[in-house]
């Protein structure tokens, strides 16, 4: 596949902005080329600053950071953009592939609501194409939305608000037969037995995959996210890109919680493990009709009157989604797995409706 074809004429022809760190390479002690603050930041004392260099405008490439992922997701640098949250990364696509007014996407409601969000922004056509009633892709009507304008497909696995992953040779039929990039957003990928998609970068050269610090890293307030895809295809994205898109202080943060991976995986583990405990409880209770299975750290709830159990829950300071108005979930609360106290506390309120 010829990226080159999928790209916007404008962005094909676009000179992206050259920073002062894009001009130089090696090493020095002396900058004078990008208008900075000599003196430091008044956050530190003189020697904090000289170490933390808040003063300077930070890699616009990130490459630090990106090395550190690549050591422990085993995708080249090269392959790797980093951005603002997965939320930068799914309007890159948009701006960069995306003809407005004339182009379409395709989404599969019930799913993560800033695809068609991003589509309005950019004005693009979202064609919605529902789950079926197990929330698993309905091939041939995916098949039959398709057309020479549809540039993007968007496949949520593990789902949200669903939490069930998608079955994975259904992904790769659309991935081997479309002509167009599938983008496969893993935010919940460490909760779930499903093996995630980055391996399969070099087979697939028009697939990107999303993942993101804010879900099993506990970073949502750095608002870093992360794609996954062809060289070509990170070219777009960086070319594109705002010069400094990631902070230094959330590449530091974010460096600094990489050498933590053990702390993670330990919480996965527990997450995981009351997520099925929490599953069980919640199947006892009267007021609960369904639980359904979940591969992501939150499960979906079919109870009898969903909008009157989230308003008492509210009224006691719990706070769950009631997303029982989205496509094929009537009746259903999201309720994200807390811990241990936090799951209890929602269980005995639950327990009093």
């Amino acid at each position: 596949m010829d990226i080159n074809k999928l790209q916007r004429e404008n962005i094909k022809n676009l000179k992206p902005y050259s920073t002062a760190r894009d001009e130089y390479k090696g090493q020095a002690s002396v900058f004078l080329d990008a208008n900075e603050n000599s003196y430091g930041s008044p956050l530190f004392n003189e020697e904090d600053a000289a170490q933390q260099n808040y003063n300077r405008y930070p890699d616009p490439l990130q490459l630090d950071l990106k090395d550190a992922i690549s050591k422990i997701k085993g995708v080249p640098i090269e392959n790797t953009f980093l951005g603002n949250g997965s939320d930068e990364a799914i309007d890159l696509l948009y701006r960069a592939f995306c003809e407005p007014g004339r182009d379409n996407v395709i989404i599969l409601p019930p799913t993560y609501g800033m695809y068609e969000v991003s589509a309005g922004i950019n004005n693009v056509e979202t064609r919605k194409v529902n789950l079926l009633p197990n929330f698993q892709l309905d091939l041939e009507g995916i098949a039959e939305a398709i057309d020479v304008n549809t540039k993007l497909i968007f496949i949520c696995s593990p789902n949200n608000p669903t939490g069930n992953s998608i079955i994975r040779t259904d992904i790769e039929t659309i991935l081997a037969n479309f002509n167009g990039l599938v983008v496969i957003d893993e935010a919940y990928i460490n909760y779930a037995k499903q093996k995630t998609f980055i391996q399969e970068l070099t087979e697939y050269p028009n697939l990107v995959v999303l993942q993101t610090f804010s879900k099993a890293w506990g970073l949502a307030a750095l608002r870093l996210g992360m794609a996954f895809a062809s060289r070509s295809v990170i070219d777009v994205f960086n070319k594109v890109k705002p010069p400094y898109n990631i902070n230094q202080a959330t590449q530091d943060i974010a460096l600094k919680a990489l050498q933590n991976i053990e702390q993670v995986n330990e919480w996965i583990k527990i997450t995981v493990a009351d997520r099925e405990q929490l599953s069980k409880d919640l199947a006892e209770l009267e007021i609960v009709k369904k639980v359904y299975p979940s591969d992501a750290n939150f499960v979906l709830v079919e109870v009898i009157d969903a909008k009157a159990t989230y308003d008492v829950l509210v009224d006691q300071g719990i706070i769950i989604r009631d997303r029982s108005k989205v496509t094929l979930c009537e009746g259903c609360l999201r309720i994200t797995i807390g811990t241990g106290k936090e799951n209890e506390i929602l269980l005995n309120a639950l327990k009093k409706i």
